[in-house]
């Protein structure tokens, strides 16, 4: 053999030896959900409209392990600044039961005041319920939604919101059976789903255990006509790309879907007036 040829031969023979022997890096597994779901899949949920005797509008509702009774109540006056307009108003109270957690959670009422966080969801709630509804056709009377938090694990606002539109919707059939109203005022029906990144994963619904080690948490709130009402958005460790936030919507959005086909299931079975939606 041609010595020059032999020793091409040789190295080329090292190389691929070389390489075999140089391992590749191992892939980082994805993150596995605790619940063994999909990143994809929510929680299992549960709807039960009407759930209180005495309230013009309730729900009770389970996503998960996460539970919450939301419900309506009439007020037959408006704040100052919609006195003598005609319109009607929607606002919201949230409040956790204080064995809701693993650890007993005091009565906010027995502080000074109510914490930010209890001031940002109720507002949150009272923004989605009003994109609902036409509030000229509810008169000068003030709807009060109160959510109550009887157990957490995670998405208790996005919970509240959905339990809060079931709610709002059995009040105002009460109202139109009643005849107190011309028309259903109930335009279009709303929900809300958490999504977020844990160890670089795209999650859908977290609970309460993924939430705590999410990088990046974020709430979006959607109506039945696919238009965004509110997105909250947060880098809890690291800071997220414009691509990721564009997936994480995307992820929201097949959520939000599946959560409104189940509103729209339960209120269908109740009154023909729902059909339309």
């Amino acid at each position: 053999m041609v010595p020059h040829l032999a020793l091409s031969l040789a190295c080329k023979e090292s190389k691929v030896s070389s390489r075999k022997a140089r391992k590749e890096p191992a892939k980082k597994p994805l993150f596995e959900r605790p619940s063994g779901r999909a990143y994809d899949e929510l929680r299992p949920l549960i709807i039960k409209p009407d759930y209180m005797d005495f309230a013009e509008g309730s729900a009770y509702l389970e996503m998960g392990k996460t539970k919450v009774v939301a419900t309506a109540s009439i007020e037959e006056k408006v704040p100052q600044f919609l006195k003598g307009t005609g319109s009607g108003w929607i606002t919201a109270e949230y409040s956790m039961l204080p064995r809701s957690t693993e650890k007993r959670t005091p009565r906010e009422r027995n502080q000074a005041k109510i914490s930010g966080r209890t001031q940002e969801i109720q507002r949150l709630i009272g923004r989605a319920l009003r994109t609902t509804t036409d509030l000229n056709l509810i008169g000068e009377r003030t709807i009060i939604i109160d959510c109550d938090v009887i157990q957490a694990d995670g998405g208790t606002r996005t919970a509240s919101v959905n339990a809060g539109c079931i709610a709002l919707a059995m009040c105002f059939k009460k109202l139109l059976d009643e005849g107190l109203l011309p028309t259903f005022p109930l335009r279009h029906l709303v929900a809300a789903v958490s999504v977020g990144l844990v160890e670089g994963q795209r999650l859908l619904d977290l609970d309460y255990q993924e939430d705590s080690q999410a990088e990046v948490d974020m709430n979006v709130v959607q109506t039945d006509e696919g238009r965004l009402v509110e997105v909250q958005a947060a880098a809890e460790k690291v800071s997220f790309s414009r691509q990721e936030l564009s997936q994480l919507l995307k992820l929201a959005d097949k959520g939000l879907k599946e959560i409104l086909a189940v509103q729209r299931t339960v209120l269908k079975k109740i009154h023909p007036v729902f059909i339309a939606f």
